[in-house]
């Protein structure tokens, strides 16, 4: 299990321009729109509430989000492959994870909103998760990704998934339950992401993580989404107060273009100041939070082909062996095994296998999602 250290996201509060004193504590009436995709009478039965599980009482109040949710976020919990997928394993695991969640990073209840057990088994985490799913109006506000825990739904996956991949049915209920959150949030399956795209760890697992463009792809066809309503790219909309390999990567494209930034995956001073100023040079308008938006991303990032050396490439290389093809070394030089990995990158995302850095390449490199995924 991953253990951040920010329990209540104040950043996320504050971004909207609230205090902690305004911020709706759970059971109290909250006057949120509803989002129109939502369905209150959605059959969630098949998810286990807190009271279900025995869960503990929270140590402290819990909170509601005051911003829209905008993705989902997907962890396995680094917890032992285990071979029992009975119930009472999935409930145990839950009361496992809220006891390390309460008692050992001292956070005020579970950190994710859902669990799905290798059994496939799902669970509600974080308490009022469930309740705020059936309005599909605001989240709670959770803790298993700073900076994303006021707009992001967590879902942990019981297993570690480094090398191994997680049971089928395992994959089968966080394909139901992405696709009910997508439904009761108005989200895409172009909205699915996983933790290290914003966060420096290695959660969810090299193995895991190559099966994305798959698990988008289901959500997709179980949503009937319309391909045309798909953007061409959705970049990771990385923001100064999250860190991960996707920050270092627009760090060495930063220095690439001229700026003197830490590359150090650290969302720093230096970094905002730089995105901020390259906004500006490019036209493009300058977020107050330094957020990587498409426009930034795709002023930033160069197209490579196989002759290409230096910084670009070292930040492909750095991004390729973090994501598992350890036989890429950083060594700035586009050799034979940086093109192998990028072709293999290419088409787990149904890209045309090239082995060209293409703005689409790039895109799924850094964690964002391409239409061509959608196509087949």
């Amino acid at each position: 299990m991953h253990l951040d250290h920010s329990e209540l996201d104040r950043r996320t509060l504050l971004r909207a321009g609230l205090g902690a004193a305004t911020v709706a504590v759970v059971g109290s009436e909250l006057a949120f729109p509803a989002a129109a995709q939502a369905d209150p009478g959605a059959d969630l039965d098949w998810i286990y509430g807190c009271d279900e599980w025995g869960a503990r009482p929270p140590s402290s109040p819990l909170s509601v989000s005051a911003i829209p949710t905008n993705k989902i976020i997907v962890h396995h919990m680094a917890f032992p492959n285990v071979t029992d997928h009975s119930e009472a394993q999935a409930i145990k695991l839950a009361r496992d994870c809220q006891d390390l969640h309460m008692d050992g990073n001292g956070w005020s209840d579970t950190g994710q909103h859902f669990t799905v057990s290798r059994g496939g088994y799902v669970l509600e985490g974080r308490r009022g998760s469930l309740e705020r799913l059936r309005a599909g109006d605001r989240q709670m506000i959770s803790a298993h990704c700073p900076g994303e825990n006021g707009r992001a739904i967590g879902i942990e996956n019981e297993g570690t998934y480094v090398t191994e991949t997680p049971p089928e049915a395992l994959l089968d209920s966080l394909v139901r339950l992405c696709t009910t959150i997508c439904r009761q949030y108005g989200l895409h399956a172009h909205d699915i992401f996983g933790h290290w795209d914003f966060r420096t760890t290695q959660c969810p697992g090299a193995a895991f993580y190559r099966q994305f463009p798959d698990l988008r792809r289901r959500v997709f066809e179980a949503l009937d989404t319309d391909l045309a309503d798909v953007p061409a790219r959705r970049w990771p909309d990385l923001w100064r107060f999250v860190g991960s390999p996707s920050v270092r990567v627009a760090q060495y494209l930063l220095a690439h273009r001229g700026y003197a930034v830490p590359v150090n995956s650290v969302f720093d001073a230096a970094t905002v100041a730089a995105v901020q100023d390259w906004q500006y040079r490019n036209g493009i308008p300058v977020d107050v939070d330094a957020t990587l938006t498409a426009p930034t991303w795709e002023t930033l990032a160069p197209e490579l082909d196989s002759h290409a050396t230096g910084i670009p490439v070292s930040a492909a290389q750095f991004m390729l062996n973090f994501k598992g093809w350890t036989e890429v070394a950083v060594t700035g030089a586009y050799d034979h095994a940086t093109k192998k990995a990028v072709q293999d990158l290419q088409a787990l995302h149904g890209l045309p296998r090239n082995g060209k850095l293409t703005t689409n390449t790039w895109c799924v490199l850094v964690g964002g999602v391409v239409r061509h995924s959608f196509r087949h």
